[in-house]
């Protein structure tokens, strides 16, 4: 099936190149040139394990394509797919502008039977303005389904080869059929497509997110409990994690969550329910819990060292949302990175993937004043705590969880650990004799 992809973000190119790798010719469409041009030379420009290969094989088997030109793509496509980025505005809704932008742009050049799927995660009733918007540029009626993505960064192509469910809200037969036929290859083991309208299509990704950022967020707040109370979280998420009604998905205690979708999605969701008189208690409450949970690493560091660590070195491993990405956008490091260099101390470290994004991103921060010898970005995990004062982690990168202990103990200044992600053992700290302070947790101190 011939397909068209607006937007090569993390969702369109995702979507895009996992739709060719099943036998579709896709065409990809983006308005910035630059990186038009980067992926035809199989230059990707996000981090995520086995994109780029997949990218660079359909692209040489001729199955993946990609354009800055709306009617090269759109004239032949049966399904075209919108996956452009929906920000936040200043009430905390999703700004729709980039949606309408694109749906205006592809109108004039749809096929009388063609569908537009709307990929970009969207708050109930864009499926009808698009629609709108589609049928004022092209004169006629156009099909409009809603096809929202479940994918976690960091395994987002298995999530879409292997989804646990596929969702399609639509409102013909004709879209439904061939979004059928479109992800049958995926469905291969019985998990379910669903069915249902564009209306409950659309809030089911936003649902789905809040209750995922709940159970985040309750268990950050039990483990705060646990400390003040002299309990330990672990066993706490063990002995409710076996109960088959809650189970052990996303109970695992931190410093909040980030990224593009969680932040964004539940404050869109609380502004639905604003716009039509409800109150949103349960979904304020789990932000703002989030918010301050990005705090506790820097709590935990005033409490240690009797106020800001002014005139310390701080080693920071990982600056990442999370693991096996280098998406940083709400990233609880960027947090920390902030209050250290804005309490005059001095930072020095390390991620697999984020680091290049973060230097771009400081490079701009005239409010913290020359940082060239202040933020020290290492090569290696052990090369960024030479002299370091203290070692904070906030990204759980698989090469952090077995380091060489004794040889960080001889390389920090002092043997003190503040583990953001619960890393480490007490028992483990307490034999190698640091001073260890984690999440939800009783201080090791040797």
């Amino acid at each position: 099936m011939k397909l068209a992809m607006i937007g090569t973000g993390y969702v369109g190119l995702v979507t895009g190149t996992c739709l060719a790798e099943s036998g579709n010719e896709v065409t990809c469409v983006d308005i910035d040139l630059a990186k038009i041009e980067r992926l035809r030379q199989g230059d990707i420009p996000i981090y995520e394990p086995g994109l780029a290969e997949l990218v660079v094989r359909n692209a040489a088997q001729g199955r993946l394509h990609f354009t800055a030109d709306y009617k090269d793509a759109v004239s032949d496509a049966r399904l075209v797919f919108i996956a452009v980025g929906t920000p936040q505005d200043d009430k905390g809704a999703a700004d729709l502008k980039y949606v309408m932008a694109a749906a205006a742009a592809i109108a004039p050049h749809l096929q009388p039977d063609a569908v537009v799927v709307i990929k970009s995660t969207v708050p109930v009733g864009t499926n009808v303005k698009v629609a709108a918007k589609l049928s004022e540029v092209a004169g006629r009626p156009c099909d409009v389904a809603s096809n929202p993505e479940f994918l976690k960064e960091g395994a987002a192509i298995d999530d879409f080869q292997r989804p646990d469910r596929v969702v399609i809200g639509v409102r013909t037969e004709n879209a439904k059929r061939l979004l059928t036929q479109l992800y049958k290859p995926f469905l291969r083991t019985s998990n379910p497509l669903l069915s249902m309208t564009p209306e409950s299509a659309e809030l089911t990704k936003y649902v789905a997110n809040a209750m995922l950022a709940a159970k985040i967020s309750f268990i950050n707040e039990m483990a705060n409990l646990c400390e003040l109370k002299g309990g330990d979280i672990n066993d706490v998420r063990q002995g409710i994690g076996h109960d088959q009604r809650i189970g052990f998905q996303f109970l695992f205690p931190g410093v909040g969550y980030g990224g593009s979708c969680f932040p964004k999605d539940i404050r869109a969701l609380a502004q639905m329910e604003r716009e039509v008189g409800m109150e949103p208690r349960m979904l304020d409450a789990i932000d703002e819990i989030n918010t301050a949970q990005k705090n506790t690493l820097i709590e935990k560091i005033e409490k240690h060292f009797g106020g800001p660590p002014k005139g310390k070195t701080i080693a920071v491993w990982g600056l990442a949302f999370k693991p096996r990405t280098d998406d940083i956008r709400e990233a609880p490091a960027l947090v920390l990175l902030d209050y250290l260099l804005q309490s005059g101390a001095r930072v020095q470290t390390h991620d697999p993937e984020a680091m290049p994004n973060v230097k771009k991103e400081y490079a701009l921060r005239k409010d913290l004043g020359n940082l060239d010898q202040r933020l020290v970005f290492a090569d290696h995990p052990l090369d960024c705590l030479e002299g370091a004062h203290a070692l904070a982690i906030n990204t759980e990168w698989n090469v952090f969880r077995n380091p060489d202990f004794d040889q960080m103990k001889k390389l920090l200044a002092a043997p003190l650990i503040f583990d953001g992600r619960n890393l480490y053992s007490a028992e483990t700290m307490r034999e190698y004799g640091f001073t260890y302070h984690s999440i939800g947790r009783a201080v090791v101190k040797p």
